[in-house]
């Protein structure tokens, strides 16, 4: 199965620092999943344009059946993420973003400021994921077995999730 990531971020981009949260997405799905995965990584620079270009890219020529993006969801100017993401769904999927905000507020009282959202363009899932590696470890894990039925909708096939 062909997964994207794509961390968004003006200073990983600089390589000011390493992505962190790319490879936790990796580490994750990897052992969730029971199929061998070809990943496509993508690290941009918080741009809308690049993004919604690279999401369309991704889903219309490249035909990854699911695509995460790290960062770029909270109330800051530079986070424009959901706008992006929404600007190619031909369907959303809000939960994905609700069962995230709801997990990491038991924890952190300020993920209520989150947006990520997910939804469907084409044959294709894409979900918006927190930018800290932290919160992807919390959150990823509970959206494994939405993300297993949406691929069997949206795809035609269902990834095997390992026993866990």
């Amino acid at each position: 199965m062909k997964i994207a990531r794509i961390k968004l971020s003006d200073r990983a981009a600089a390589g000011v620092y390493p992505d962190a949260s790319g490879p936790e997405i990796e580490r994750i799905v990897e052992s969730a999943f029971a199929e061998p995965l070809e990943w496509t990584r993508v690290l941009l620079p918080d741009d809308r344009a690049e993004l919604e270009k690279t999401l369309r890219r991704l889903v219309d020529e490249e035909h990854c059946p699911l695509i995460l993006t790290a960062g770029g969801t909270g109330p800051s100017a530079r986070d424009f993420t959901p706008e992006a993401t929404r600007a190619v769904l031909e369907r959303e999927l809000p939960g994905f973003g609700e069962i995230m905000r709801l997990t990491n507020y038991a924890k952190v009282k300020t993920a209520i400021l989150s947006r990520a959202t997910a939804g469907i363009r084409g044959r294709s899932l894409i979900i918006n994921l927190p930018g800290r590696p932290t919160a992807v470890a919390e959150c990823l894990p509970l959206l494994l077995p939405a993300i297993a039925e949406a691929l069997d909708h949206v795809a035609g096939f269902r990834p095997a999730l390992r026993p866990t």
